[in-house]
């Protein structure tokens, strides 16, 4: 497979889950500030983290005098100026699906197409109005419906891995930025680690993810930070999990290189599959005592590592110094 086309089908993967995780915040930063006290509630607070972790604050200042929650969703949405905007994503995921034609099949094309459609449509604009939560949850269902029809209609060899690898690594990234972003948002000042936080406010969490139905079946009391923490960092076999996705980063890459999982033949290889092993084998004690943040903060470093490695031995057909630029272009 061509260099030019990996790349293409690896950006493809992300920018569609890209589009689907900025929904989810959105999604669960909107039913939390429902059930908050707005008299004198300070409405900023609420928003300026949704900024902070998509890294959009100094764009958005540019754009909008204040930080309100009708001006953070529109720029999250439409805003075609921001890279990271939800139609941004969708615009870039359908220009890389189109040059790889050929190597995707129609219906997954067909499924890109019409959400690029519907997100530039006035039915798009009229729902948002309506219920930017409604709005939202399309968003997802169109992105479960590429992934379904991905993975039942395009062979699961070298194109379905490099999707795959990009979906994984852009699912981490999200997943561990809106655990961030919660974890501190809902900590009461004050309050140390592992304290009472609202119960309600950790289910949103949770639904963000899609988590929260799995999450009952295994914990059957009251939801607390560090149960949730736990689950949505470290459960081996939930699709959402950062310990599950960074496995299917391993099996993606591994699936590439025909090396054997016990072994490694590339940078990538050994990047994720010792991110893999401590995901493994800490506990969430090790976690806490480490601080979240913190914890949190290296594991997106390290994906960095990998998306770069990967990169390198696989996507870069470009000359170093341009290739480096476009990466982080896209970025």
């Amino acid at each position: 497979m061509l260099s030019r086309v990996a790349e293409s089908l690896y950006w493809l993967g992300r920018y569609i889950e890209r589009a689907e995780n900025n929904s989810r915040i959105l999604d669960v930063n909107l039913q939390l500030t429902l059930d908050m006290d707005h008299g004198d509630h300070d409405e900023r607070r609420d928003w300026q983290p949704i900024l902070a972790t998509l890294e959009d604050q100094t764009l958005f200042n540019k754009h909008y005098p204040v930080i309100t929650a009708d001006g953070v969703c529109e720029f999250v949405t439409f805003a075609k100026e921001n890279p990271h905007s939800i139609i941004s994503a969708v615009a870039r995921a359908r220009e890389n699906a189109r040059t790889v034609r050929e190597y995707i099949s129609s219906e997954m094309w067909e499924r890109i197409n019409s959400l690029y459609l519907w997100l530039n449509s006035v039915a798009a604009r009229q729902l948002f109005a309506a219920s930017a939560i409604d709005f939202y949850r399309q968003v997802v269902d169109y992105s479960h419906q590429f992934h379904g029809t991905t993975d039942a209609t395009l062979t699961h060899g070298e194109g379905w891995n490099f999707l795959q690898f990009g979906k994984f690594l852009e699912r981490t990234d999200s997943v561990s930025r809106i655990l961030d972003l919660k974890y501190h948002i809902l900590l009461p000042s004050g309050e140390k680690v592992g304290g009472n936080v609202d119960a309600l406010q950790w289910i949103a969490v949770l639904k963000s993810c899609s988590a929260f139905e799995a999450y009952r079946k295994l914990h059957t009391g009251n939801v607390t930070p560090a149960s949730v923490a736990e689950f949505i960092i470290l459960h081996d076999s939930f699709p959402r999990s950062i310990r599950f996705c960074v496995s299917g980063l391993v099996q993606a890459l591994h699936a590439l290189s025909g090396c054997d999982l016990a072994h490694f033949s590339n940078e990538a290889e050994r990047l994720a599959g010792r991110l893999c092993m401590d995901l493994n084998y800490v506990t969430i004690n090790d976690i806490f005592q480490t601080g979240m943040h913190q914890y949190l903060d290296r594991i997106q470093l390290r994906l960095i590592e990998i998306s770069s490695a990967m990169y390198k031995d696989y996507c870069e057909w470009l000359e170093p110094d341009e290739a480096a630029a476009t990466q982080e272009q896209r970025q």
